[in-house]
């Protein structure tokens, strides 16, 4: 753990000096951490800055450290030994002068680790908690001591967040403070019922995911991917650090558990667990005779009702009402874990605010425990539960709900605080009902939003924003509102993904229906849209996050300038279902290879060409942000943004300093191509490999296609063209193509499936 959390530190530029017992022993470490996938960094060189030694040299290490995180052995005397030689080392320092200093851990009391510290150490230490894999969980539950420094945690809450991108929650300090006490206790709970109602880990995972709000590894195949022998450690220890917790027998690990583990089926990382894969097929752990065998749906009437229902708590309500098998296991595992939570917030927490926000950033749940309370109706989970918390009944003859008009309830007082938005944030869902009420225009796709200080916003909230005619409609209505009244546009989401691109599944239709002046007409409003954005008066920010594909990557590449999220992947993908980016895509990488050469040059741009081509015809996705830039979908110009709650502010400021600088939009110059030079490599390569059985026929069809488009036609090499002749060529391929049976079955399958199909 410790390994990865240095890679995320190096991810974000900072210098890490990693130690352990033995410095072969860091190294190690560091060089496991590297080879997982997804990668623990943001980029390979950043390990660079990574340097790895022993604890004999920690002394020195402390030297000009801002922030010294101990994450070794989950045991007790071990921290407070090396903890002891960090406050030694330190001692004499002004405390101006003395870093942060936390102990990175899953449930160990932190007061223990600082006792018999001196007072300018137990002032500078506190608790960290971050989750696994460190670059990708989002979540990170900070764990004052009565001693420490209000400014030490105010200042690591706010590196965590604009740095990190964490979403930080200050936590009690008890047992396995918020995440994983509530965490644990709903897995612990989801075995026992199972065991209890006969129902396996396959049939149980059906309905206990996206069905009500939890990830789509749901909670067998959740306790395989986190490691049998994890979970079982974080039981264990609740088990013994509660002895007074009313629910402790709940975290006896189950013996269908204990069992596993004595086998070393230890999960997705043994390759067994409560699944196990056999050539194509997974097995379900059969946990009443310990055989595996083929995986089964759940069978539901229920379910299959509730299944209809886009709304989570009028799902919930559905689910929970009804009388079978799967309708009893939800009803007794929510009702349990909602009972428990209040139980127990008071203990772990401050309010209700925050232990739903540490569930729903560390165990990925849509709603927290408290919000599915109220989602629910407290009157009508409480008469259910053989015993009435003590906070629900406070709540009930006080506020009567855990939120109200943007309050929560606070623990100390039972009673409504105002919500605050995160610092440095924009709460946009409120300026979205102000701006709708005022009048801007607003659809089932997106909503013109006011930001403030002059900045419009454009909110895309469809499913997975696919950009069909409204979304498109909007982008051109909001780019000339923006030039008319306002000083600079914002492009966002406040979804996981920006935007898996144009709606294919319209197109196809379409094009089995013959339409294709339609699809023509279409096209060219897609074009002009991002025209738009390109040339709009004002600039034009985009803020990919997420899945940013084909048309949501062409939106990118439109904009004056990106304010992406750190964990945003984005690529041009459509020749994977048979297409050209014809959206302006494909224009705007033959811009990027040309503009790589400067005026008067002398340079070959024929490998930038080449760069921008392969990219394109691969369908690739980058991993990163740093490693888009590489591949010219990113600029250096555009700035990152760490936390998903900072993103639309930060890309509101971006457009308001653009403004303030004398944006002007970019000339319609002429692009110089590599004309038909470009074409015959494109012909060789293609041969190539075709005859090695790397491409189909059609890939080479398509893949043809897009190097014409690129190369600006059949011009002679430095040619300079127009960016309409550009997208002539563009919206003429793109149909030519969808014109194709094959394209066609290609779509026909990713739609059906997801996958891609090479045909």
């Amino acid at each position: 753990m410790g390994a990865r959390i240095a890679c995320l530190l190096a991810g974000v530029g900072a210098r890490v000096t990693l130690l352990d017992l033995d410095a072969s022993i860091a190294a190690n470490g560091l060089e496991r951490a590297l080879k997982l996938r997804p990668g623990p960094v943001y980029r390979a060189s950043d390990a660079a800055t990574i340097r790895t030694g022993s604890f004999d040299e920690l002394a020195g290490a402390l030297g000009d450290a801002d922030w010294v995180i101990e994450a070794i052995v989950e045991q007790l005397e071990p921290k407070r030994d090396l903890h002891a030689r960090v406050d030694e080392a330190l001692a004499g320092r002004p405390q101006a002068e003395w870093p942060i200093v936390s102990s990175n851990t899953s449930g160990i009391r932190i007061a223990a680790i600082a006792e018999g510290r001196s007072e300018p150490f137990r002032r500078a230490f506190l608790g960290t908690h971050f989750f696994n894999p460190p670059r990708y969980a989002r979540l990170l539950e900070l764990i004052p001591t009565p001693a420490t420094d209000p400014a030490v945690l105010d200042r690591l809450e706010d590196v965590s967040s604009r740095l990190l991108g964490k979403g930080t929650v200050r936590a009690n300090d008890t047992p396995a403070f918020i995440a994983n006490r509530l965490g644990v206790y709903a897995l612990q709970r989801a075995i026992e019922l199972a065991l209890e109602l006969g129902l396996g880990p396959d049939e149980v995972d059906d309905i206990t995911g996206k069905l009500i709000g939890r990830p789509k590894s749901a909670t067998f195949r959740t306790l395989d991917l986190v490691g049998l022998d994890v979970a079982a450690a974080v039981a264990d220890h609740c088990y013994a650090d509660l002895p007074d917790d009313p629910e402790r027998e709940a975290f006896r690990v189950a013996p269908v558990l204990r069992s596993l583990l004595d086998e070393g089926a230890l999960g997705e990382k043994t390759g067994v667990g409560f699944f196990r894969r056999e050539g194509q097929e997974i097995l379900a752990l059969d946990l009443a005779t310990g055989d595996y065998r083929p995986r089964r749906r759940m069978a539901s009437p229920t379910v299959d009702l509730a299944r209809n229902e886009p709304d989570l708590g009028r799902r919930l309500g559905l689910l929970l009402a009804g009388a079978d098998p799967a309708a009893t296991y939800l009803r007794r595992l929510l009702d349990a874990t909602l009972g428990y939570a209040a139980t127990v917030g008071p203990d772990i927490a401050a309010g209700v605010a925050d232990v739903d926000a540490a569930m729903r950033w560390g165990f990925g749940w849509q709603l927290g425990p408290f919000q599915t309370w109220d989602a629910l109706g407290l009157e009508a989970v409480a008469a259910r539960l053989p015993t009435r918390p003590p906070l629900v009944e406070r709540v009930l003859a006080g506020p009567g709900a855990f939120y109200r008009d943007r309050a929560a309830v606070t623990f100390a007082a039972t009673a409504l605080e105002p919500l605050l938005p995160r610092l440095g944030s924009l709460d946009v869902e409120r300026l979205r009902a102000a701006s709708t009420a005022a009048g801007l225009p607003a659809n089932a796709s997106a909503s013109l939003v006011e930001l403030g200080e002059g900045i419009l916003g454009l909110e895309l909230h469809g499913k997975l924003n696919i950009l069909g005619p409204e979304a498109i409609e909007s982008v051109r209505r909001a780019c000339e509102l923006a030039g008319r009244a306002y000083d600079g546009l914002v492009i966002g989401t406040l979804a996981t993904d920006f935007s898996a691109g144009a709606n294919l599944a319209l197109m196809l239709m379409a094009a089995e229906e013959g339409e294709w002046d339609e699809l023509d007409r279409e096209i060219r409003r897609f074009q002009g849209a991002m025209q738009a954005i390109r040339h709009a008066a004002v600039p034009v920010v985009a803020a990919p996050r997420g899945l940013s594909l084909g048309g949501g990557a062409e939106i990118c590449l439109a904009a004056a300038r990106r304010q992406p999220l750190a964990e945003t992947y984005i690529g041009l993908v459509e020749v994977g279902v048979g297409l050209i980016p014809a959206g302006g895509g494909s224009t705007a990488m033959a811009r990027w290879a040309a503009e790589q050469v400067p005026d008067g040059s002398h340079v070959d741009r024929f490998a930038f060409f080449q760069h921008a081509l392969e990219l394109i015809a691969a369908a690739r996705v980058a991993t990163s942000v740093a490693e888009a830039r590489t591949w010219g979908l990113f600029r250096p110009a555009d700035l990152i943004t760490a936390d998903p709650d900072r993103q639309w502010a930060d890309a509101a400021a971006t457009a308001r300093h653009l403004a303030e600088v004398g944006y002007r939009p970019p000339a319609r110059a002429p692009i110089p191509v590599v004309g038909r030079r470009g074409i015959a490599a494109a012909e060789a390569l293609t041969f190539n490999e075709l005859q090695a059985r790397r491409l189909s026929e059609h890939d080479r069809t398509v893949i043809l296609e897009l190097a014409r488009v690129m190369s600006g036609g059949e011009v002679a090499e430095g040619t300079a063209v127009g960016e309409d002749y550009l997208l002539g060529l563009e919206r003429e391929a793109f149909l030519r193509l969808l014109g194709l049976s094959k394209t066609r079955e290609r779509i026909r399958h990713t739609l059906k499936t997801g996958k891609p199909l090479r045909n």
